[in-house]
């Protein structure tokens, strides 16, 4: 029978120091600096961009997305399906929100 992992060393000295390298490193991690205050996340909007392109491109992508999602729909069955159904249905909502937040703000 063949094993997944490798046996541990032999000597202890390894296998201690193997031990203490991996309790510091989840017990004591090193510093790492904190994320700025100005983006958490990977992506960022560019400063500057006026109200209705937000709205545009965020239409666009949740329109995109619920194109994604419903097609997945009709490619699965059971309890799957009834599951991206619903998503489509947020998407569907959310995509009406938008747009009629579009809507008022090219009236004003």
């Amino acid at each position: 029978m063949i094993k997944d992992s490798p046996n541990p060393p032999s000597d202890s000295i390894t296998l201690h120091t193997a031990a203490h390298r991996a309790i510091n490193h989840y017990l004591n991690p090193s510093e790492k600096p904190e994320p700025s205050a100005e983006g958490h996340g990977l992506f960022t909007v560019r400063e500057g961009l006026d109200v209705e392109t937000l709205l545009v491109n965020a239409s666009e992508d949740l329109a995109s997305v619920q194109a994604l999602a419903s097609h997945l729909a009709f490619e699965i069955d059971g309890a799957p399906r009834s599951e991206a159904l619903a998503i489509c249905r947020l998407l569907e909502g959310i995509v009406l929100l938008v747009d009629t937040a579009h809507q008022q703000y090219e009236t004003n």
